[in-house]
């Protein structure tokens, strides 16, 4: 097992009911393929002592926290003092999930762009990446995240990247970085595969977002951590590397961007 390839799954979401009571043995199937490090998110502020008790009690699990743009208009606003003070945790690694979803909800577009600027400002005061979530929205979210950065820099992975062509090229462009799914696994997902082989291979995560979006064979079932080595394999036929280079290249990036994380296992 020492010699498996080891990868992260930079997103999921474990505190979700689809997981309750089976930790131990999700945590030990990932590991089984390799995957040592998970990121798990907290999609609403007032469910983060949960979030915060499962990476406390797993020291393979960090934790990110923040206000999911479809969960905007039914939670109190964060502040960025509330969510600097959350950053101050020892596996606290990024800030979101944040972003813009117009896709269900598109009535709350205001709100969930208000929301998306107090991240955006604690991800800049914090130095930690940004997490952003975005559906149907790609010019808003183009302009938001370019001004903001106008106005000082800040880290930001791009999660779940199924968006279009043009956006990916902006965020790269801004230096940050897109985070593949499950979705780049499915047969008719041809064009979000296009868009990730068009990426510097320096800026590509790979995730599960599970519970949802598992890859073949799976898809269809409950996703769950150990699958992410089905999606980082796709990733490296993207890239035309064979799956050790690409799992090594993938576990850089991931120490590069979260590199509070990297810093936290290696005190461990």
């Amino acid at each position: 097992m020492t010699n498996l390839p080891q990868i992260t799954d930079s997103h999921c979401h474990l505190d979700f009911p689809d997981f309750e009571g089976q930790l131990d043995d999700i945590i030990a199937r990932a590991a089984a393929v390799g995957v040592t490090r998970m990121v798990t998110i907290c999609t609403r502020l007032r469910n983060e002592p949960t979030v915060r008790a499962i990476a406390e009690a797993n020291a393979p699990i960090f934790y990110a926290a923040g206000t999911h743009p479809m969960s905007a208009a039914e939670e109190p606003l964060a502040t960025v003092d509330e969510l600097i003070a959350l950053a101050q945790h020892p596996k606290f690694v990024g800030i979101g999930e944040t972003g813009l979803d117009y896709h269900y909800t598109a009535e709350s577009k205001d709100i969930q762009q208000a929301s998306l600027r107090v991240h955006v400002q604690a991800a800049r005061e914090t130095g930690l990446p940004l997490i952003i979530h975005s559906r149907d929205a790609d010019e808003d979210m183009a302009q938001i995240l370019t001004e903001e950065y106008q106005n000082g820099a800040y880290p930001c992975v791009m999660h779940c990247y199924s968006s279009g062509a043009q956006l990916a090229q902006q965020m790269l462009d801004l230096g940050f970085y897109l985070s593949m799914s499950g979705i780049a696994t499915f047969p008719r997902s041809q064009d979000v595969r296009d868009i990730f082989a068009a990426a510097p291979v320096d800026r590509v995560l790979v995730e599960t977002d599970a519970p949802y979006l598992a890859p073949p064979p799976y898809r269809g079932k409950r996703n769950e951590p150990s699958y992410v080595e089905k999606t980082a394999r796709v990733g490296a036929d993207v890239f035309g590397m064979d799956y050790p280079d690409f799992a090594a290249q993938t576990q850089a990036n991931f120490d590069r961007l979260f590199s509070k994380a990297q810093l936290k296992a290696q005190a461990a």
